[in-house]
C-alpha cells in the first residue's frame, strides 16, 4: 500500500510476564490505529504478539503478521494480512519493510536480535526508520548502560548510540507517532 504508515513491534513471545507490558502494548497499538498506522508484528498467538493482535483487531486496525513457514500453526487468526518468510532472517527483513517507526517492547533474546539487527542497518544507512525501545520501569536500563560502556571504550560512536531512543513511558512513545 503506497503511503501507508506502518509501526513495527518487536516483542516477547512469552506470556508469563508483568501485565504492565501488555497494558502498555495495548495503549500504543490503540493510539497507533487511531492515528492511521498499520500494525506490523511477528503475527503469532504467542505472548505479546497475541496482545498486539487482539488490540489491533479490537480497534479495527490493519495488522500485518510476518511469520516463517514453520510457525504456521501459531499464526494469529485475526491478521489482516500474513507475510510468509522462509527463514527468521527473511522474517526480520519483511517485518521492517515500509515501517517508519520500530518499537521494541520489553522482550528476550529474540527481541534483542531484532532490535540489534535493525540498529546496525540504520547505522549502515541500509534502513531508514526511527527506532525505540520502551524502557518501561527501567527494563532497558542495562542495555543503555552497555551502550554507554561501548561509547566510553570507543567501540561505538555517540551518534550511533543515539539511533536508539529509550522512551520511559507510553506517553513518550505516543509522541513519536
Amino acid at each position: 500500500m503506497t503511503g501507508e504508515k506502518r509501526v513495527l513491534f518487536f516483542c516477547s513471545a512469552n506470556s508469563d510476564i508483568d501485565p504492565k507490558y501488555g497494558q502498555a502494548a495495548r495503549e500504543i497499538v490503540r493510539a497507533a490505529v487511531s492515528r492511521g498506522y498499520t500494525i506490523v508484528s511477528g503475527g503469532t498467538t504467542k505472548g505479546m504478539m497475541n496482545v498486539i493482535g487482539e488490540e489491533a483487531e479490537r480497534c479495527g486496525g490493519r495488522h500485518i503478521g510476518v511469520l516463517p513457514h514453520f510457525m504456521e500453526p501459531l499464526r494469529y487468526p485475526g491478521l489482516s494480512e500474513t507475510v510468509w518468510a522462509d527463514t527468521m532472517s527473511a522474517r526480520k527483513e519483511a517485518m521492517r519493510a515500509g515501517a517508519g517507526l520500530v518499537i521494541a517492547l520489553p522482550g528476550g533474546i529474540g527481541t534483542l536480535d531484532e532490535l540489534f539487527e535493525t540498529l546496525v542497518l540504520v547505522k549502515l544507512g541500509r534502513y531508514h526508520a526511527r527506532v525505540a525501545a520502551l524502557n518501561l520501569g527501567g527494563f532497558y536500563d542495562p542495555l543503555e548502560a552497555l551502550l554507554s560502556h561501548l561509547v566510553r571504550s570507543g567501540m561505538l560512536a555517540p551518534r550511533d548510540k543515539a539511533i536508539l531512543q529509550l522512551p520511559e513511558s507510553v506517553e513518550e512513545v505516543l509522541a513519536m507517532l
